[in-house]
């Protein structure tokens, strides 16, 4: 255990400077498993600001661990909507049935029993045991990492060698007392203080131990990740039959397993938008298309790819072949009830800003 001077720890420093400059966030204060473990999981690849509501509507509507496990995996991913990263909304909800069925409805607080769980990596686990129960489990976020990495000089590129050398120096570190107010603290210095770019270094309570600080190093450590996006563009069919449009919904295995989507899929190399929707839904609802008209492009990101969306307005010449769960006919406003990835979402959303245009001159 490292000490400063008067005898102070790295880990004393750090708890006092998180008694004062804590975040107040709605999963703080409580020692529900079920609470920390729902909002660890969206924090994962998510900031703060955007899982606060989440958050709370998620509570409303699982309010434990025998709610959500009862609830049907559409309405789980309905009230997901948005956050991205769709696998973690089926982990928890597969998790807590597993909870339920094995468990008494109990979270487990044993790490060989917790980590076995679907959803549960190192990461969720330790957070959970050490936040809920008090043990002490080292986690690493991105947060984490960036304060230790800066704290002890560590340089390199992010990846498992740096992630173990981290384990090691926390685990020397982390108090057998208030084990999880020490990882929320990490979390917290890097959100507030130890930020990726201009690091408010005067602020920070072990600046004088930090030896990127004593280097100059704090702006180059971590060492910026080399990221080389994949560029996919997709084509889908906005068909209509009266006020009712044709979705469908995806594989529950694989990307945005589960969402529903409309009627398209991905442009190959040499085909035209157009040439690209006739195939698809050629080969998705063995009809042909007549009549398409561009409707709007609209862009999305996810962590390695970027998605550019064509949606077509369009017409088929013969009647689809639908399967009787895979396929809906469905209004805008029963929409609601059916869970879409973003980007799809943003098709809804124009649809429905154009009908209540039309609406508002019909009624002119």
């Amino acid at each position: 255990m490292r000490k400063k001077p008067d005898g102070r720890s790295i880990e004393h420093e750090i708890l006092r400077w998180y008694r004062t400059n804590r975040r107040d966030l709605p999963w703080r204060g409580t020692k529900d498993p079920y609470r920390i473990w729902v909002s660890e999981v969206m924090l994962q690849q998510t900031t703060v600001p955007a899982v606060l509501p989440y958050y709370k509507k998620w509570l409303r509507l699982f309010p434990d661990v025998g709610a959500l496990a009862n609830a049907p995996l559409d309405n789980v991913l309905k009230a997901w909507e948005g956050l991205g990263y769709y696998a973690r909304a089926r982990n928890l909800h597969q998790a807590a049935k597993v909870i339920c069925r094995e468990h008494g409805g109990r979270v487990p607080d044993a790490y060989e029993t917790l980590i076995g769980l679907p959803g549960f990596g190192p990461y969720i686990t330790a957070a959970v045991l050490s936040i809920a129960h008090g043990l002490p489990f080292p986690v690493i976020d991105a947060n984490v990492r960036r304060v230790m990495m800066r704290l002890f000089g560590l340089r390199g590129r992010l990846g498992v060698r740096v992630d173990r050398q981290l384990l090691e120096r926390l685990g020397s570190i982390i108090p057998a007392r208030r084990p999880g107010d020490f990882n929320q603290a990490l979390m917290d210095l890097g959100a507030l203080v130890c930020r990726p770019r201009n690091p408010g270094c005067l602020s920070c309570p072990v600046q004088m131990r930090c030896l990127a600080f004593k280097r100059g190093e704090q702006e180059v450590i971590p060492a910026p990740a080399e990221r080389d996006f994949k560029r996919i563009e997709t084509v889908v069919g906005i068909i209509n039959r009266g006020k009712r449009y044709l979705i469908q919904r995806r594989p529950d295995g694989g990307l945005l397993g589960g969402l529903w989507e409309f009627p398209g899929g991905k442009r190959e190399k040499g085909e035209t938008l157009r040439d690209a929707l006739r195939r698809e839904i050629r080969e998705e609802l063995g009809a042909e298309v007549i009549n398409e008209r561009r409707l709007l492009k609209v862009r999305h990101a996810y962590t390695s790819f970027r998605v550019t969306l064509h949606a077509f307005e369009c017409e088929l010449a013969g009647p689809p072949k639908l399967g009787r769960t895979r396929h809906r006919w469905t209004s805008l406003k029963d929409m609601k009830r059916y869970p879409f990835p973003s980007g799809s979402a943003k098709i809804v959303h124009f649809l429905e800003e154009t009908e209540r245009k039309r609406e508002g001159r019909g009624g002119g």
